[in-house]
């Protein structure tokens, strides 16, 4: 499949892979610390910084009971309306053009994930080079709709997203004029479990729908990262912030500037250590070839003197004859004196 174009940078198997740290509401309600998220984020050595775009009137409903009050143990956010939660994360629209600024001045590429449709709107006049479809959303066919007529870019996670849902989604997004489609898979629990990660969806995914693929990745560490790219990922995407002990809304599964840098070094190791189908000496393994056994006289051996397990080794450096021959050269005669240490030639033989 061709590859994708966001910006500056490629997406695909032959490129480096494609990392975005999202900021999501780590910057705990301060522009300035946003700013340095995106600094730290470009001394890792991302791609690209995420951020989202919505309000908590856009996002839900000013209620604080009942279904929109989070009364569950397991979740993250456990204790919190739905509107206080997100009117704690949301990122203030005045401060996107900033936080893009800063991007473009550090070399790396700015985005956000749009919740609806006035959200597209604006980050349309901020030159936005792709758009970011959060796991929530991917069911949310007119704000896919209106991302894809854009014509950037679309980046879309698929969590919780059946395949049914997923063709419909794509097939949405095709033909209101996307032409690049990243999938990513994801799980969406926070934190995520690497049992729960299921890569293993990634080729099958690559090749149902045709398109890139890669990992929303919301596991502590970098290892399903790291494998995902193993299987075909050519797309991390990983929460960033300064230090989890910071606190914030999604502080708790968010990546450090050091364990993003070893992300980005590790991703693309692994990346360049998958290669291709390959036997035999590489050019860089010429020189290692004389460290191979090979066939040596272990001892002065004069005219006619026969081959015994006494006289005849299978030792290192590689120079004589291999040591598949050893069984046939037990027995057979040389024709000159020859001695210790000589590496093992036909040209020895009476």
């Amino acid at each position: 499949m061709p590859e994708i174009r966001i910006g500056n940078r490629t997406i695909g198997r032959s490129a480096r892979p494609f990392i975005i740290a999202e900021m999501s509401g780590n910057h705990n309600q301060s522009l300035d610390r946003a700013l340095e998220i995106v600094e730290a984020a470009a001394r890792a050595g991302v791609d690209a910084l995420k951020i989202q775009t919505y309000t908590a009137q856009t996002m839900t409903l000013d209620i604080h009971e009942g279904d929109f009050f989070i009364d569950d143990p397991s979740n993250h956010w456990e204790g919190s309306s739905l509107y206080d939660l997100y009117l704690q994360a949301y990122t203030p629209w005045e401060w996107h053009e900033p936080i893009f600024r800063r991007c473009r001045e550090l070399g790396i590429l700015g985005f956000s994930t749009p919740f609806d449709e006035t959200a597209v709107d604006f980050l349309e006049t901020l030159d936005v080079p792709a758009y970011k479809i959060a796991s929530f959303e991917n069911v949310d066919l007119p704000l896919i709709r209106k991302a894809a007529a854009t014509g950037k870019p679309l980046i879309v996670s698929t969590g919780m997203a059946t395949v049914a849902e997923l063709d419909e989604m794509v097939r949405t997004a095709r033909e209101a004029g996307c032409e690049d489609l990243v999938l990513l898979k994801c799980t969406s629990s926070y934190p995520a479990t690497p049992e729960d990660s299921n890569l293993m969806t990634l080729p099958h995914m690559r090749q149902l729908f045709g398109c890139e693929v890669g990992l929303s990745d919301h596991t502590f560490g970098i290892g399903a990262s790291v494998a995902s790219v193993a299987l075909g990922a050519t797309v991390i995407e990983k929460h960033f912030t300064l230090r989890r002990s910071d606190g914030g809304v999604d502080s708790v599964f968010s990546m450090e500037p050091e364990e993003m840098a070893s992300l980005v070094v590790e991703t693309e190791r692994t990346r360049l250590a998958l290669g291709e189908v390959q036997y035999g000496p590489l050019q860089n393994e010429g020189a290692s070839l004389k460290h191979r056994r090979s066939l040596y006289i272990a001892e002065d051996m004069k005219a006619g003197d026969s081959f015994t397990p006494a006289n005849l080794r299978a030792i290192r450096p590689g120079f004589g004859l291999s040591p598949k021959y050893y069984d046939l050269l037990l027995g057979k005669r040389v024709k000159r004196d020859v001695a210790k240490g000589t590496a093992v030639t036909w040209e020895l033989l009476l």
